[in-house]
This record gives structure tokens, sequence and C-alpha cells, in this order.
């Protein structure tokens, strides 16, 4: 070594000691080593053989550019010989980001990293980071993409022991979500520990074909109950995207990120505070021709109940774009529930759908009103309740499933709720049901109808049957009944009309309905 080499190489020792330069160059290294997809990483090779994205990349599409500041960015198990290459990072990455210049807290699980098993993680990581979203009332991202929070029994063998287990971080999930939003997105297969946190948040999305959702996996399944089934057929979209364990489907892991991003700008980002109003350009006296024929005279007739609530509603910008994001389309089809924009302020979207079943309200609608109401209520989004409601469904199906046990908590759902619930009648509104809809918060809202109105205690043409079953049964043949039947229908047509209940003051108002907005704005 030249005295020169010497020299150098006594002044860096120097710097050493004075300087923290050194080791932050390796605190830099080995975030840029675990922050760089490891193309010979076995657990990165199948995860894009699977085409998904990995953690990282998944993370830098859902936020606004550049803004993630990671929490606890280097947890993991450091290799033997501080070769960061080989250091095995915690399978939880968290941390702070925006979407739309509002922060949110993102944790993602990272499926290369021990399948997403919580025992290849740091304990309670996740927990920790839906608590720190709570305290500074920020929403909740869950990117969900792994097994169970026990993870593999092989850790036994390392422990030493088994143990008891505990709701790891599922308490903090609970807590959080009293407080801010709580979304997912389902990934991949989600088992377990994560299922859970599918349940236990405000909204949650999983991908067609990438997804699967269930309590345990096959193998686990085989052994219980001796049904050999593979992941899609246990717990596919197909599964729970009818059942209500997920809320909506996504075409690809963008369109759910893009899901969660609609979901979040329509909420406040804690309870503590009031839902963000956009400045919209449309106008809320605008006219639309078509709500005045929508409605079909023939009473029996269906229409589009999803295209009556785009006509509402505002558009978006200049792209004429419905400001409509719907909740729950694939499950509880008879009820349709979202979110959308009136004068630029966040509203929940409640109505019925006459195209399934009639719209009569059965076991699966009832949870699906009574979650939409109280996800309402709990983020002070006023309800549009668009009311076309025949009932509760009828016959033994519905009775075996509990209609209406399952009806009477929709009913309480809507008649508790503290905020603002205004109610158009623009078509039916008979029984309990109807009750429930019609006045859903024992008249103290504000009501109006549409001149399509029709109401009470049982629809007519059933009534009838009912009322006059001896006269009819007495009809000496077919034709003769069904003529006393029209001539009795006949009678009470002119009594049916919802003009008639508002000489009455039955009905605070009729409107009309062309001019959208025209009651609303007030």
């Amino acid at each position: 070594m030249s005295p020169k080499d010497a020299k150098t190489k006594n002044h860096d020792q120097e710097d050493d000691l004075t300087s923290w330069e050194y080791p932050l160059s390796q605190l830099r290294a080995l975030q840029a080593s675990i922050r760089t997809p490891n193309p010979e990483n076995p657990g990165y090779i199948r995860q894009k053989a699977n085409n998904k994205l990995w953690v990282h990349d998944r993370i830098a599409k859902l936020l606004d550019k550049a803004s993630f500041e990671e929490v606890g960015s280097i947890s993991g198990k450091p290799a033997e010989n501080g070769n960061p290459r080989e250091f095995i990072p915690a399978n939880c990455v968290m941390g702070w980001g925006s979407i739309q210049s509002r922060k949110v807290f993102v944790t993602a699980d990272d499926f290369s990293v021990r399948g997403g098993h919580a025992d290849g993680g740091i304990q309670g990581k996740a927990g920790y980071g839906e608590t720190l979203a709570r305290r500074a009332r920020v929403p909740i991202i869950r990117l969900l993409d792994g097994s169970s929070g026990g993870g593999s029994v092989a850790t036994y063998l390392t422990m030493g022991a088994t143990y008891i287990p505990s709701l790891a971080g599922l308490g903090q999930s609970i807590d959080a979500m009293a407080v801010v939003p709580v979304t997912s997105a389902l990934l991949g297969p989600v088992v377990g520990l994560a299922a859970a946190k599918t349940a236990l948040g405000h909204f949650s999305v999983m991908v067609k074909g990438l997804s699967q959702l269930f309590a345990a996996g096959p193998p686990v399944v085989r052994q219980a109950t001796f049904e050999d089934l593979s992941k899609e057929a246990l717990g596919g979209w197909e599964i729970h995207a009818t059942n209500g364990s997920v809320d909506n489907v996504a075409e690809s892991e963008e369109d759910a990120f893009d899901q969660i991003r609609r979901f979040l700008s329509y909420l406040p980002t804690s309870i503590f505070m009031l839902p963000p109003i956009v400045n919209m350009s449309d106008r809320k006296e605008r006219r639309e021709e078509e709500l005045l024929s929508i409605i079909p005279r023939r009473r029996t007739r269906p229409y589009d109940i999803r295209r009556l609530i785009e006509l509402v509603v505002d558009k978006e910008g200049e792209t004429g774009k419905t400001s409509f994001f719907e909740i729950g389309a694939t499950w509880g089809r008879n009820i349709v529930t979202g979110f959308a924009r009136l004068d630029g302020r966040p509203i929940g979207v409640l109505s019925s759908n006459c195209k399934s079943n009639g719209g009569a309200i059965d076991a699966f609608g009832s949870q699906k009103t009574t979650r939409f109401a109280n996800l309402c209520d709990h983020f002070n989004l006023p309800v549009l309740n668009l009311v076309d409601q025949p009932g509760f469904a009828v016959g033994s199906v519905a009775e075996k499933i509990a209609t209406i046990r399952h009806g009477a908590a929709a009913l309480a759902a809507l008649y508790q709720a503290s905020v603002p619930i205004f109610t158009i009648i623009i078509r039916r509104a008979f029984g309990v049901a109807g009750s429930a809809f019609a006045e859903p918060d024992d008249g103290w809202g504000k009501r109006v109808a549409w001149p399509s109105g029709d109401w009470g205690s049982l629809p007519l043409e059933g009534g009838i049957e009912a009322a006059y079953k001896r006269q009819l049964d007495a009809a000496k043949s077919l034709e003769e009944r069904e003529q006393l039947m029209n001539d009795l229908l006949a009678k009470f047509e002119d009594v049916r009309s919802p003009i008639k209940t508002a000489h009455k003051f039955g009905v605070e108002e009729i409107i009309d309905p062309g001019i959208r907005g025209q009651w609303l704005a007030r």
C-alpha cells in the first residue's frame, strides 16, 4: 500500500468514527435491495407466473405518484453473511400515501415471501399500522394476498411449542372501523385471518380468476369434510360475490384499485369530518325528459332502475359519465345500493330492482339494506331513497331463510339512522316492507312521490282476490270470474290514484319527475 493509499484509508476510518454516512449508506442499500424485485427469487417468479403484480408495483399503481412513505421498511430477517440480496423482508409492507391528494394508510401482503403467511412477517405489524391510521384519522386500504394468521404449522418446530390463537390484530381492525373508512382488495388466496379482515371493513373487492376467499384452504377442507375442491370452487368470486362476503368484483388488479379510489372519494377521511364536496359542472335543475316515461304505465312491466338513478344524479364534468358508483351489484340483487353526487355533494342511493323477483325484498336484500344504511349513517352521508317496494318475498323459500327476521333488521337500520333520508316514492309501496322504505323515519323525513306512485296494505290485485274471494269463487265459469275481477279492478282504479292520497295529505307532495333535483336541492 502506498503512503497515499494508507493516508486515505486512515482518513476514511476517522470519518467512520465522526460521521453516520456509512451506516446510512448501508440502510439505503438495504432499502433499495428490498424494493427492487429479484428475478431469481422463487416467490417472485411464482407471483409473475400467476399474472399477479408484485407488492411494491401494486402500491405504486394504487397511490398518487411518489407519495408512498413506508413504515417498517427494513423489518425482516437479515442474512447471516450480511448480503442485502439475501435479506428476507417481512411480508407485510405498509405506510402512508395519498389518493387524489387525500392521505391514506396502506397495508399490503407480499405473497412472494412465505406465501403471505403471517409467520413470514413481523408479529403485530399490520395491527400496528391500523392503529396508526385510526389515530391519524385517515382511511385504511388493505391489499390482501396471503394465508392465515397462524401460518404454517412448521413454525411449531422452530418455536418449540404451540400457542393459543389470538385476535392477531383483528381488535385493532374493529377499533379502526369505528373511526375511519376501511377497505380491502383481494388479490390472491385470502385465508383465515385475512378472510376475517375482509369482513371487518366497509368495502371489499375481489378480482375475477385471481383471488379466492375461505376460512381454510383446500388441504384443510379435504381433511375436515372429505371434499376435494380447487381454490376457485371453494371460494372464488362466483361464490362470495353472490353471498355478500365481498361487495364488488373487479376485472383486474388495476380495476380493483380504481374501485377503491372511487369508494373513498365519496367518504370523509374519518367520522370527525364531513364528506368531500366536488365542484360539478352539472346543473341541479337539468331537465331529463326520459324520466317522464321511464316508469311504464302498465304496472306489471319492469324498467331499468340503474338507468333511472343515472338520470337523477350528477354527471361528472364534460364526459357526461354518471357519478353513481354501485356497491354490491352481484348479491342481494332485488336491492340496489351505491354512492353518487347531487349538486356535488356525496349521497347514498338506495332502491329496489323490479327486474329481480319483482323487487320483493328477501333475506339477502334485507342484509344488504342493513349494511348500507349503517354505512351511510356511520359516515354522515344522506340517503336518496327511491321507493318501488312491492313487499317482502313470500313462499316457502322466503320463510326458510328467515326473510322477516332479516327484514326487521333492515327496517330498524333505516328507522334508527340519524342522517337525512330523502324519499321519493317512484312506484310501489306495499305492506310492512313498503312502510319501512316509504316512511323510514316515522314520517319526520322529506318525502314526495311521482305520479306513478301506487301504494296500500296489499297490492291491489292480490288484495281484491283476498277481499272478494267468495264472490270470485262463486263464478260459474273462468270467463265470468275474470269479468268480475276486471269490474272490481275498475272500481278501485280511481281511488288508487296518488293524487287522491295527496288530497288527504297522505303524501306530502307529488312532483314532476323530469326536473331532477327539483325537490332534493331545497
